[in-house]
This record gives structure tokens, C-alpha cells and sequence, in this order.
């Protein structure tokens, strides 16, 4: 029903609007309401002036349909040319996620079980929690589902690996610009505040979907954001009165990088690091979407064919996991705390 015509007519914008009628066939709604005759439109009715609402009155302006169709006609139209940048850029990333996945699964549980010990003993130095961990994957191991824990710490592993080591530099980059940081909060909140789905509708577009890189990539962009945050907050958090102790004792700017505002905020980078893994854990079980391997596709499994065991089961093997990765990344920055106290 077209509410505004009159809005138009008294524009003296009927000709403009009438040449821009659409050619197409009219929809059932359209034939109903002439059919109907002309109806009043009470104010208490009005619609608000959306495209659609501006469509029924004036065929010239755009319906929402065509706004949404523009915007991905214009990705497909540059896809081409983003595959050429971005395929070669990220091709390491499929690479690491496959050695890192085939590595997990393929080498003997009695060699990856007692180094994952030994990595949990030598950032923890607690027993407690190196016999947590022991049971945790035992109790994995022992209802069969120890292939695809494995392969969920694999992608974790290396998303945040690659996620320290970009998102660190990033945020020490911010602690030093105030310039950077202003131009770089906008695209983390962005980020950060973007619904997981989301990360995946232009990336399905972009690559394969059996290539790793792209579960890679959204788990990346997802998870990156708390390092980065924690550690420019961390650098500027440093005592004052520290930094101009190591000023007043000749430090370069690089030796008080490294030598005093890097150990002082290694807390907050730690921090960051913990809440990093715990967002990759998160978005490795949405990704199973996209054929990332793992828990999550026990989950995806469990929703398709309602199958609730399997379902429950495969979601509190993901709790387990959390929980594991938590506790290790907490005890280890506790470590760092005393360390740092101890000084």
C-alpha cells in the first residue's frame, strides 16, 4: 500500500518516480491492495519511511532487496581479485593447521600424552593439575574420544599461536601511538562485538571449503582481540616513576621495551593469552560448520540427527577442554605473578 504518494506528488516528483517504475511482475500483495481499491491510511498506521515503505509510493527508490543485492554483487565482483592477495598470504596457515592436526592424531597417545604433561608441568610446576590433565584426556582417551580432542587442541594451538604473534606487536604498536590506538579500537570493538556466524558468510565466498585456512582465519579474527587488548593496556600500565628510573639510567626506548615495560606487563599479556585460547575454543566448535575438525563436529552431529547423548557427551568433552586450558594458562600467569614479586 503505498502511504507517502502524497508526500511525493507535492515534491513535484511523480514524473521521477513514475520513470523509475520497475518492469517486473507486480507480487500477490501488490494485486490484493488494487484489487481492494484505495484505502485510507490512518496516522496510528503509518509505517516508518523505510526503502520498502518509500518503494510502494515511488518505483525510483530502491527496495532494501536491491541494497542487499548491490552489496554482494560488489563482493563478487572484487572476489577475484581478493583471492590473488589473500590466497598465498594465508596458504601457511592451511599448511600449519594440517601438520599440526595430522601430528596430534597420527603420532601414538603414549608419546603425545606424556608430552603434553611435561609442557603442563614445566609452565605450571604443579602436580595437582599435571594429574588433572592426565585424567582429563584419559577420560577422552577412554570413551573414544580422544582423536578429536586432539584435533581441537591442534586448531587451538596454532590460532593461538598465530594470534600471539601478531596480536602482541599490535598492542605494543598501540602502547606507543595513541594515534594507532584510536584508529585501532573501532575495528576491535567491531571485532569483537561482530556474532561469530557472521566471520564466516564472506570467508565461504573467499576459499574452499576444505581448506583449513578458512575455519583458520575466522577463528583468528574472533579470538585475536583480547591479547591485543590486555597488552596495550598492560604497556601503559607500567608505573611512571619505573619508567623514569630506567630513563634516568640511560635506557633506550627498545631496552625499556624489552628490559622493563614487557616483564611489568607480562600479567596483563598473559591474561590476554588465556581469554585468547578460550575464545578460539569457542569459535572452533562454530567452525565445525565449515568442516573444522574436532569436538564441535560431534556437537554439529548431535544437533542434525538429535542425538542427544552424542550431543552432551561431545559438549562436555569441549567443557573438559576449557577447563584444562583455563586452569594450566591461570596457574602459569600465577607463576609469573610471583615471579614478578619476588624481583
Amino acid at each position: 500500500m503505498a502511504t507517502y504518494d502524497s508526500v511525493f506528488d507535492t515534491l513535484g516528483l511523480r514524473d521521477w518516480c513514475d520513470g523509475g517504475a520497475d518492469s517486473a511482475p507486480m507480487s500477490m500483495s501488490d494485486l490484493l491492495s488494487q484489487a481492494g481499491g484505495p484505502q485510507d491510511t490512518s496516522l496510528w498506521d503509518l509505517p516508518f519511511p523505510s526503502l520498502d515503505a518509500l518503494n510502494g509510493a515511488c518505483a525510483a527508490i530502491p527496495q532494501t532487496r536491491d541494497l542487499t543485492l548491490g552489496l554482494e554483487q560488489g563482493f563478487l565482483a572484487i572476489r577475484d581479485y581478493l583471492r590473488v592477495v589473500l590466497d598465498p598470504a594465508t596458504q601457511p596457515l592451511s599448511w600449519m593447521l594440517r601438520n599440526a592436526i595430522s601430528t596430534m592424531v597420527e603420532t601414538p597417545w603414549w608419546i603425545v600424552i606424556p608430552v603434553l604433561l611435561l609442557v603442563t608441568w614445566a609452565v605450571t610446576r604443579s602436580g595437582r593439575l599435571v594429574g588433572f590433565v592426565a585424567v582429563s584426556i584419559g577420560f577422552l582417551a577412554f570413551i573414544d574420544h580422544y582423536d578429536y580432542a586432539m584435533q581441537t587442541l591442534a586448531i587451538i594451538f596454532v590460532c593461538a599461536f598465530i594470534c600471539v604473534l601478531f596480536g602482541v606487536p599490535i598492542g605494543i604498536a598501540m602502547s606507543r601511538s595513541d594515534r594507532m590506538q584510536r584508529g585501532t579500537i573501532p575495528v576491535l570493538d567491531m571485532l569483537q562485538t561482530l556474532p561469530p556466524f557472521v566471520y564466516l558468510i564472506p570467508l565461504i565466498f573467499l576459499f574452499s571449503v576444505t581448506e583449513p585456512k578458512l575455519y583458520g582465519i575466522a577463528i583468528i579474527l574472533y579470538a585475536i582481540v583480547p591479547v591485543i587488548r590486555l597488552t596495550d593496556l598492560g604497556i601503559r600500565l607500567v608505573d611512571r616513576d619505573v619508567i623514569e628510573a630506567a630513563d634516568a639510567f640511560g635506557m633506550t626506548s627498545r631496552q625499556k621495551l624489552f628490559g622493563v615495560q614487557i616483564p611489568l606487563a607480562l600479567p596483563n599479556i598473559m591474561a590476554g593469552v588465556n581469554q585468547t585460547i578460550m575464545m578460539s575454543l569457542a569459535m572452533v566448535v562454530i567452525a565445525s560448520l565449515v568442516s573444522a575438525p574436532g569436538l564441535g563436529v560431534l556437537v554439529l552431529r548431535g544437533i542434525r540427527n538429535l542425538e542427544l547423548g552424542v550431543g552432551l557427551v561431545a559438549g562436555f568433552g569441549i567443557v573438559l577442554l576449557a577447563i584444562l586450558l583455563d586452569r594450566v594458562t591461570k596457574a602459569s600467569l600465577s607463576r609469573i605473578d610471583a615471579s614478578q614479586k619476588h624481583r
